[in-house]
């Protein structure tokens, strides 16, 4: 008989303690926006997959995937912006 016993690193892996720090939080909310265009251009491809796809369908794809790469930019030129101006000092 095998005895079924819990790991004590799994059971504790979401613990108060480990609670993400104030940085990684500014992190996430700063790269939501990426993220919800990466979710749209995700549900719009599903979409496109999952019925017979029509004009509207495919100009929705179209439309996140800009998006998606408006927002990516937007976020690079807002990184490389911030490290320009810590430089000048």
């Amino acid at each position: 008989m095998s005895h079924i016993v819990t790991v004590q690193e799994a059971v504790t892996a979401f613990a108060d303690w480990k609670e993400p720090t104030d940085a990684e939080l500014d992190a996430i909310e700063e790269e939501m926006p990426a993220i919800l265009a990466g979710i749209e251009l995700l549900d719009a491809q599903i979409t496109h997959l999952d019925r017979t796809p029509n004009e509207l369908d495919a100009r929705r794809v179209r439309r996140a995937h800009r998006r998606v790469l408006t927002v990516r930019r937007d976020l690079a030129n807002h990184a490389a912006g911030a490290n320009l101006a810590g430089d000048a000092a």
